[in-house]
């Protein structure tokens, strides 16, 4: 089995890291999970993540083949437009992308010009889809329950599950959102579980859990499978969806949700300006 280079990129604000994947063959590579830096407080964008993930890309002379998406993210804005125009590359997103984008398409009033077809991607992938970056082979495995768009790509002998999983002291996404089931990531789970042992999975965000001093980016299926707190070894789906749907409904919304659900749902495209030239984003007031 292939064993491709993975560097990670670390946003502490968020939490949230970005991966870059590269075929150790050649020089073509993958960005996942971009963050394109906000402050929302002041609604200013910046690009310092992105451009270190360039600068490293450049330093690297790595020719990018593809920026992916695991799923519509809830918890920052995607920087994948900058790093297109900067870096080339085809975008990509699971096919279910149209399902969260008719959800929140009516939540934010988006007008006529905002396509629901997940076009703004050129890429939608389904279960069992494969891609190349450069010698390696990528599949597709569709681990919705989190989202319904949510996807796990398996380059190699690594998996990038998005929010699927965390690290096994602090177990699994939540699955309130709209379109998200507490069921349906158990079973998403398992396919994750059921990949080879010593598969390599990387994670999408870090908490570091109670007791634990160091962000925490990889881990593999085999240690997933014995010490995850919420889906390890004796826990059945019962019990998973009953703990699932009490810890959910103590949760807050994510600080970001707003901002990064409309900008995301773009492929990483601000809405179109108004009349006077400005861009603005939207607050549904006591809709969620």
């Amino acid at each position: 089995m292939s064993h491709p280079e993975v560097t990670h990129f670390f946003d502490e604000p968020t939490n949230t890291f970005s991966y870059v994947v590269r075929d150790p063959g050649s020089r073509a590579c993958a960005i996942i999970d971009s963050v394109l830096d906000f402050d929302y407080a002041a609604g200013r964008t910046d690009v310092r993540s992105a451009d270190a993930i360039i600068e490293f890309v450049r330093s690297q002379q790595l020719e990018v083949a593809w920026i992916l998406e695991t799923h519509v993210h809830a918890d920052h804005l995607s920087a994948a437009p900058y790093l297109h125009q900067a870096l080339g590359g085809k975008t990509g997103i699971g096919e279910h992308i149209v399902d969260v984008q008719a959800i929140f398409g009516k939540a934010f009033n988006a007008g006529t010009e905002f396509a629901r077809d997940g076009s703004q991607f050129d890429r939608l992938f389904a279960e069992g889809d494969a891609f190349s970056i450069g010698q390696l082979q990528g599949r597709v495995l569709h681990t919705p329950g989190h989202t319904p768009a949510c996807l796990t790509y398996v380059i190699g002998d690594a998996a990038f599950v998005g929010d699927t999983l965390f690290a096994p002291d602090s177990g699994t996404a939540r699955c309130d959102f709209p379109g998200g089931d507490a069921h349906t990531l158990y079973q998403s789970i398992q396919k994750v579980l059921a990949l080879p042992d010593d598969t390599r999975i990387f994670l999408c965000h870090d908490y570091k859990a109670p007791g634990r001093d160091q962000f925490q980016h990889q881990t593999t299926v085999a240690e997933q499978r014995a010490r995850n707190i919420h889906v390890g070894e004796g826990i059945s789906e019962d019990d998973f969806v009953r703990m699932r749907t009490e810890r959910d409904a103590t949760l807050d919304m994510p600080r970001l949700i707003l901002p990064s659900v409309q900008v995301n749902m773009r492929a990483g495209e601000m809405p179109p300006p108004e009349d006077n030239g400005q861009v603005y984003l939207k607050v549904p007031l006591n809709l969620f």
